[in-house]
């Protein structure tokens, strides 16, 4: 998988719109949740063979993703994914690469400057940081039930679509991409609210930033958002 153009086409999820690499880094877009998404990331972690897998996760939310990957089943019943992405790579190596964190802070705190948000932005930003964090907190406190009882905690209940991992690779892949193009055309048809879009400029510059790092001497395969694809490999193309 040296570049786009030697991957194979054989099976529609894998499609090359959803793979792309940069330097040791290998990206793999994902729709949360989607079966087609599921059996992209498992296939690419497989191939590579990753000395590290980077999940769009806050660090605080890993562990979950961790336990719910120890499932006996293949995908794994929860975590979509993320999960899947753990159980398939042959390392004991999960980062998570996104907010919140401490590092995090910084580049949300020079988004704002850069973009000279108004006080109305500041706060919003600030409430969505809140509601995040505590997101973040509750998947760990999961986390931490888990391994002391066993119980898998559904924290975040699973996106449910038209398609199931059993359905015809095709109509897996056709669903996907139908629902990717219908967020796409809304992201261009209506403009994020400048808080939204503040946060979301310092997530891919942190992911990448993060990516970067990790991606120096080792092989890494990272699990990102179909739409955090393009902007967080034209940072690490930057960086």
């Amino acid at each position: 998988m040296n570049s786009r153009s030697e991957r194979t086409a054989a099976d529609p999820r894998l499609g090359e719109a959803h793979i792309e690499r940069v330097g040791g880094v290998v990206l793999v877009g994902v729709l949360h949740d989607h079966p087609a998404s599921v059996y992209r990331v498992r296939s690419v972690v497989d191939r590579v063979d990753p000395d590290a897998v980077a999940l769009e996760l806050p660090p605080l939310a890993v562990p979950l993703a961790v336990r719910q990957a120890a499932d006996e089943r293949t995908p794994p019943t929860l975590g979509g994914e993320m999960s899947a992405a753990v159980q398939a790579a042959d390392t004991d190596r999960v980062v998570g690469i996104d907010g919140p964190s401490a590092g995090f802070l910084r580049y949300l705190a020079a988004e704002l400057y850069a973009e000279r948000a108004s006080a109305d932005t500041v706060r919003k930003v600030a409430a969505g940081l809140r509601s995040v964090t505590a997101r973040a907190v509750k998947r760990r406190a999961a986390a931490a039930v888990t391994a002391l009882t066993s119980v898998q905690l559904a924290v975040d209940p699973p996106t449910t679509y038209d398609t199931g991992r059993t359905d015809d690779p095709a109509r897996q892949a056709e669903e996907e991409r139908r629902r990717a193009d219908t967020a796409r055309s809304m992201l261009r048809t209506f403009a994020a609210p400048p808080a939204a879009a503040v946060r979301r400029a310092a997530r891919e510059r942190y992911m990448a930033d993060r990516l970067a790092a990790l991606g120096g001497t080792d092989e890494v395969v990272a699990v990102v958002g179909l739409a955090h694809l393009d902007a967080v490999a034209g940072h690490l193309r930057d960086a």
